[in-house]
């Protein structure tokens, strides 16, 4: 599912215009960015928790070359789905 067609399925499932659905999602996902950039986390009962990790510098290799390559550090964003959601899925 990409992004128009999750934006028809919550039009269709809330009764809601396409344009207003489109409106929520982006303001949705807004806040959630905000918050991760924040250092926060996002947890949705049920569904799931973003939160950002720090991952630490470290060596890696080329696989054309195999010549050693330094990765820089960096913040990841991390998802763990909640047990309604893993649920649904098994």
């Amino acid at each position: 599912m990409n992004k128009s067609e999750l934006i028809d399925t919550m039009a269709s499932g809330a009764g809601i215009s396409k344009a207003a659905a489109k409106k929520a999602l982006e303001s949705m996902l807004g806040g959630v960015s905000s918050t991760l950039r924040g250092g926060g986390r996002v947890s949705l009962v049920g569904f799931g928790s973003w939160s950002v990790s720090h991952r630490r510098a470290r060596a890696g290799r080329n696989p054309q070359t195999g010549a050693t390559i330094q990765i820089a550090a960096k913040n990841v964003v991390k998802f763990k789905a909640g047990a309604e959601l893993s649920g649904s899925v098994n």
